[in-house]
């Protein structure tokens, strides 16, 4: 049973090798570049909400910060497309993977923490002692500061790790019930159905937030830093 939950997190292979990597690029191409003059309508949608979600995002950022608007949408982009498509069945979803996250949260984190200490140095040392704290409690609050400032890309990680792998694992155990329950009554089975019903339908929407709030988290420490 345990073997058959979790088998899904298992990252697939191909002849013995893994294919993880096909996996992460696919995302792309559901944005195709276009020259025609007149979008479709698919395309048109798309641009109109890179537009809105850049233009919200972004709009708190300076100069500096706003040269990120780039990668920071393209980001979103990869990671609601990457948790959308790992709703399809037999598919997998590299965001389960607390590796992958880890090596998306920290390269930006550190980023934007060096980018605070080069153009914002006092600033940026002045967050590990705030101001009129008690000789006796400076050691502590530097050494607490720190630690939250290293926790920043783990709790970016884990957070979507957690929600993504929740989520499918409630899936997964509610179709497994309603198939056990098919044959035993059929009402109760078909009330379980309506539950994975909407519970899917709760994960398409979690699936979108949890890459919103990862981006909007990154945004947010590029903005203290800059």
């Amino acid at each position: 049973m345990n073997e058959n939950l979790f088998s899904s997190f298992i990252t697939p292979t191909m002849m013995g090798l893994p294919i993880v990597v096909l996996i992460v690029i696919f995302p792309s191409m559901l944005f195709p570049s276009t020259n025609r003059l007149v979008n479709n309508r698919l395309i048109a949608i798309q641009q109109w909400l890179l537009h809105m979600t850049s233009k919200q995002m972004m709009m708190i950022h300076n100069h500096k910060g706003q040269s990120w608007t780039l990668m920071l949408m393209s980001l979103i982009l990869f990671i609601g497309s990457t948790n959308l498509l790992g709703l399809l069945p037999h598919s997998f979803t590299p965001t389960t993977q607390l590796s992958m996250n880890l090596g998306m949260a920290i390269p930006l984190w550190a980023g934007t923490v060096l980018l605070g200490f080069r153009y914002k140095t006092k600033a940026s040392l002045a967050h590990f002692l705030p101001q009129g704290t008690p000789l006796p409690l400076i050691p502590m609050l530097v050494i607490i500061e720190t630690i939250s400032l290293f926790i920043q890309p783990m709790a970016l990680a884990v957070r979507l790790t957690a929600n993504i792998t929740a989520g499918h694992l409630l899936i997964h155990l509610i179709g497994g019930a309603t198939l056990a329950l098919l044959g035993i009554s059929t009402t109760t089975a078909f009330i379980t159905f309506i539950i994975l019903i909407m519970l899917t339908i709760l994960e398409f929407a979690v699936a979108l937030i949890q890459a919103y709030v990862f981006t909007l988290l990154v945004s947010l420490y590029l903005h203290d830093n800059t």
